[in-house]
């Protein structure tokens, strides 16, 4: 009987524990069991939400009860990767300039030899298919391209040489260059090698006077467009005057050491004066240079200087003109004649009244030819020009020269 009591007691037991654990829980209709589940997954959840925004920079999906396992964007908890770079097909650096580095000075028509290194960083080899090519800028009478003189495998590098020439005028010279490959396509320096490598010289000489306005100035036949004017003048002559100047007194206050001619039109309305010179033969390179602007002290003084020209008994033209105004500045003028090259020029300096005439001393101080190179044995005199940092521009040339003036 004890045995079979024992017996029944265990079941009688484990059914009471089952009922208990069936029976309701307040406040709670998820069983305990569940409820503990839930709150583990919630939990683990948010860890790997905290975790993937440290790691990303930008907030998950929210976890929920319902939603244990929240859905995240493909990638978003990938480790980021540098991207690999690109290596072109044909791809150039420059080195150094082996010859001619930026800003030499070279003499007018001299002629040199430009040669850059570079080297390939691209991944395919250049062969003499490949070629150096002229692409934009002063090209300084060079060949348009030059074929490479062998093989420079990716990592290798080149001296690529130019025979080039100065050019005859002075001034500032930069020509660029890029290679082309056997399909005949461009490519150069640079990330994307895009960019071209180049020349960079500054032309300079020796200048002298080759014909001197003031020295000569009565070897012009000076007018007023209806009477014959006496050289030199008579200061105060109402039909205009012409009068040189050793020291001329600049509008400027300031005394110029070269001569200068004093210019005075007409007394009359848009009065005129002008003085045509013996013909000259021009060459290329040839400039003529002069300052103008009024006498000092002429504070009424409002006239237009002209440069004007006539080839062999043709039309007068002009090839610039400048309007002066006394306000106590001076202007250079330096006009190219090297359109005129191989022609005999008779030049014209001619002064107008703008409007009325009164105080009207039109001053050229020193009018001259200026030709490249040394003077002939039987010339005696060099010119070196004026800083033109120290003039002061006062108005805009107009160069009109292919209009014709009444002669």
């Amino acid at each position: 009987m004890k045995l079979k009591s024992r017996l029944l007691i265990v079941p009688a037991i484990l059914l009471m524990a089952a009922l208990a654990c069936n029976a309701p829980f307040a406040g709670n209709n998820t069983p305990p069991a569940a409820a503990t589940l839930n709150e583990l997954y919630t939990a683990a959840a948010l860890t790997v939400q905290a975790s993937s925004s440290q790691a990303a920079g930008t907030p998950p999906p929210l976890a929920s009860a319902t939603n244990p396992f929240p859905t995240y964007p493909i990638g978003t908890l990938a480790a980021t990767r540098t991207p690999v770079p690109v290596i072109l097909c044909d791809a150039a650096a420059f080195v150094k300039d082996v010859t001619i580095t930026d800003g030499t000075v070279m003499g007018r028509g001299a002629t040199f030899t430009k040669t850059w290194r570079i080297q390939n960083v691209g991944s395919c080899s250049w062969t003499s298919s490949y070629a150096l090519v002229f692409v934009s800028g002063d090209q300084l009478n060079a060949p348009g391209n030059v074929a490479l003189p062998g093989t420079v495998n990716p990592g290798q590098y080149i001296d690529l040489s130019v025979p080039m020439t100065a050019p005859n005028n002075d001034g500032h010279y930069q020509g660029f260059w890029k290679l082309r490959n056997a399909s005949g396509v461009l490519f150069g320096i640079g990330n994307q090698a895009q960019g071209a490598f180049w020349v960079d010289i500054n032309v300079a000489g020796p200048v002298y006077t080759a014909y001197d306005f003031a020295a000569n100035y009565c070897d012009a036949n000076w007018d007023n467009k209806n009477t014959d004017l006496p050289c030199p003048g008579t200061s105060g002559d109402s039909a205009g005057y012409v009068i040189k100047l050793n020291k001329p007194a600049m509008e400027s206050g300031k005394t110029e050491d070269q001569a200068g001619l004093l210019t005075v039109p007409r007394d009359a309305n848009n009065g005129v004066i002008r003085g045509k010179y013996p013909a000259l033969k021009v060459k290329t390179g040839d400039h003529f240079q002069a300052l103008v602007n009024c006498q000092y002290q002429s504070y009424s003084c409002n006239v237009i200087f002209r440069l004007d020209y006539q080839i062999d008994g043709g039309d007068i033209r002009t090839l610039g003109q400048w309007n002066e105004v006394y306000e106590g500045k001076y202007y250079p003028v330096d006009i190219d004649l090297s359109n005129l090259a191989g022609e005999n020029v008779k030049f014209i300096l001619t002064v107008t009244a703008n409007g009325q005439s009164k105080q009207d001393n039109a001053l050229w101080v020193a009018p001259r030819i200026i030709r490249q190179g040394t003077p002939p044995p039987t010339s005696t005199s060099t010119f070196t020009p004026s800083p033109t940092a120290t003039f002061t521009p006062t108005f805009t040339p107009t160069d009109t020269p292919t209009t014709p003036q009444t002669p």
